[in-house]
């Protein structure tokens, strides 16, 4: 099957033996999480074909807002749920639950010509607050910077936010997800963008090139695509992937949640180029 590297939807829905005791999963929300979560859903299925998956991105803020308007059971997000998202739900008396699956690490490209190698936390903050302008700050290019993110309502763009301290630059462009970010920067000489690494890992490192990053606490840089360096908790930009879901729907999504932290469900999550939490 081929999957759609944009993460905006993707459907396993199985049209034959449909039996009326069969239920289906929905799964919607974080992009990040988006492709990882196919990958899963599509080997669980094939172990437990009496039960249906669907999956679907659209944003953590999304896949929270669905989980309580009741049109998806598994809320993905990149991000800790807001106080003021967790209070609806107990304004609606909603009992909350919450499974950490993976861990990520964004990754930040820029276009394989330009010429650097590295890049520091504090370098990121002024490029993508707009302090910076132009590459002729950080190298010897005098190009004007084209940033390349998320909405705002991507658990992504908060978390960079948030780490950085930063508002982002009213300049930056918004994408839908980590694929156009992806094609973006590799059309764009100027082009700097955050994805998850896993994104780099199965969307192709062709014309891009992932920057290691540093900061004055941590002068060696080093690489969202170090998985001993991740294990150790030593990328500055590294963050555990969450599933929330309805407390009165834990029997129901058990299955699929035993599958992610088996065996099998690390190696579809370290393949895949994201992190297995031990």
């Amino acid at each position: 099957m081929k999957r759609n590297l944009t993460g905006y939807l993707l459907l396993i829905l199985i049209t034959f033996a449909c039996q009326p005791h069969q239920e289906t999963i929905r799964v919607k929300g974080s992009d990040t999480e988006v492709n990882l979560a196919v990958q899963l859903a599509e080997t669980f299925y094939e172990q437990n074909n009496d039960m249906f998956m669907s999956v679907s991105g659209g944003g953590s803020g999304l896949g929270i807002a669905s989980l309580m308007n009741e049109t998806t059971d598994i809320a993905n997000s990149s991000r800790s749920i807001k106080a003021k998202e967790r209070a609806l739900f107990e304004e609606r008396g909603i009992a909350l639950d919450s499974f950490i699956f993976a861990q990520d690490a964004i990754a930040f490209i820029v276009s394989d010509d330009l010429p650097l190698d590295s890049i520091s936390s504090e370098q990121l903050a002024k490029i993508l607050s707009g302090e910076y302008t132009n590459w002729s700050s950080i190298t010897e290019k005098d190009l004007p910077i084209s940033i390349y993110g998320r909405q705002s309502n991507s658990g992504t763009h908060g978390y960079i936010k948030k780490k950085l301290d930063i508002e982002f630059s009213q300049y930056a462009k918004e994408m839908n997800g980590n694929g156009q970010i992806m094609e973006g920067v590799k059309s764009d000489y100027s082009g700097i963008g955050y994805v998850g690494a896993g994104y780099v890992v199965h969307g192709g490192k062709e014309g891009i090139k992932v920057l290691p990053v540093y900061d004055a606490t941590h002068p060696v840089a080093v690489s969202p695509l170090d998985a001993d360096k991740i294990a150790e908790g030593k990328y500055l930009f590294q963050r555990p992937l969450f599933q929330y879901f309805k407390a009165e729907s834990r029997e129901k999504v058990q299955p699929f949640l035993d599958f992610e932290k088996s065996e099998k469900g690390k190696q579809i999550i370290a393949d895949a180029g994201y992190y297995p939490v031990k």
